[in-house]
């Protein structure tokens, strides 16, 4: 007898549940890459600010040298802070930018300034030279400014015509002697519309000066300006590059400081658009090292300054053709090497703390 169906129905048995597949963790954004063509600008032109500084002591005697003094001074400086310029271009004054302003160009302006006037109280025998944040001393201008120029980008994005009115400063500051030297203000002013300039360009304004056309213009133009140079060395006073004093203080009437701001700016920027047109737009052996250019910059003062102190120029042998080049060389590998990975882990500390302690922590 089939009793089957009296039986109570059991539930079947279900299977054991799988636990709940964990979500895959979303794939962390890939670094963001690095530009060879504007690392590769800003090693070259570190190393013709080298290069400057090396040939600064060969001016007296030799007419040659001073051409190429004169030549690179017109450009070398406006070509970093153009570049410095278009980095800018995103800054605002959100909290992470501050806090990146302060720990990467306030602290190493505070700290290099500290080390610059200890190095010259001891390699220039001068113990009484006193530690001033307001007057910037060598190189560390650069970092005052840089601080300054960033701090102001938000005013210049809404400016109706930034560079106009960046030169109109230049100019009122180069025919301006009251303003005197604090935080070298004259130069904050003067190098402005480079700054500016950089601000407003644009990645097709750079794919433009690397045309073949420019590249080949540039070649007769720069020649024309080293010639032009060789002539104006007995006749120009070198300091106008400088852009840390006015006309009269130049020995100038004022309106000679209108016309140089607004001449030096034209120069400075053909000569600009020459060198960055022949600028290497693959990566190279020195492209990593453009990550490292505020290193060498700030680091290979110690040296150009102790050259100075130490009376290394006064040998004979540096003032002959060969000197000249080797003294050029040495200013390249030492600039070189100061930019390279191992010197920036080593002076990191210096140049980008992190300063955690010192700021609040975001909520969220």
């Amino acid at each position: 007898m089939n009793v089957s169906h009296l039986l109570p129905t059991l539930p079947a048995r279900r299977a054991p549940a799988s636990p709940p597949a964990k979500a895959a963790p979303a794939p962390s954004p890939a670094p963001k890459q690095r530009d060879a063509f504007f690392d590769n600008a800003k090693y070259l032109a570190i190393v013709l600010v080298a290069m400057g500084h090396a040939w600064e002591p060969l001016r007296g005697g030799s007419r040659a040298a001073s051409a190429l003094y004169m030549t690179v001074y017109t450009f070398h400086m406006p070509a970093f802070i153009l570049i410095s310029g278009y980095f800018s271009r995103n800054f605002d004054l959100r909290p992470d930018r501050l806090k990146r302003l302060i720990t990467g160009v306030a602290v190493p302006y505070v700290l290099f300034e500290v080390a610059y006037t200890f190095f010259k109280r001891w390699a220039d025998d001068d113990p009484s030279y006193p530690i001033s944040l307001l007057d910037p001393w060598y190189l560390t201008w650069f970092l005052i400014a840089l601080f300054v120029w960033r701090l102001t980008t938000p005013l210049w994005r809404i400016a109706r015509w930034p560079v106009a009115l960046a030169l109109t400063i230049a100019a009122l500051a180069a025919c301006s002697p009251n303003i005197g030297d604090d935080l070298d203000l004259q130069r904050v002013l003067q190098f402005l519309p480079f700054f500016v300039l950089g601000l407003h360009l644009r990645p097709e304004h750079f794919r433009m000066v690397r045309r073949r056309g420019v590249r080949l213009l540039s070649v007769p133009v720069v020649a024309a300006t080293v010639v032009f140079a060789y002539w104006a060395v007995p006749r120009m006073n070198p300091a106008w590059f400088y852009r840390r004093d006015s006309a009269q203080e130049l020995g100038a009437p004022w309106w000679v400081g209108t016309v140089m701001t607004f001449a030096l700016f034209g120069c400075s920027m053909v000569l600009t658009v020459c060198f960055l047109a022949w600028v290497p737009r693959r990566r190279m052996w020195f492209t990593a090292l453009g990550a490292g250019t505020l290193y060498g910059y700030l680091l290979h003062g110690f040296l150009a300054k102790g050259s100075r102190f130490w009376d290394w120029y006064d040998h004979p042998w540096p003032h002959r053709p060969l000197g000249e080049i080797a003294v050029t060389a040495v200013a390249v590998a030492v600039v070189t090497a100061l930019c390279a990975p191992p010197v920036q882990r080593a002076f990191r500390f210096a140049m980008e703390p992190r300063m955690e302690w010192a700021f609040r922590r975001r909520d969220g």
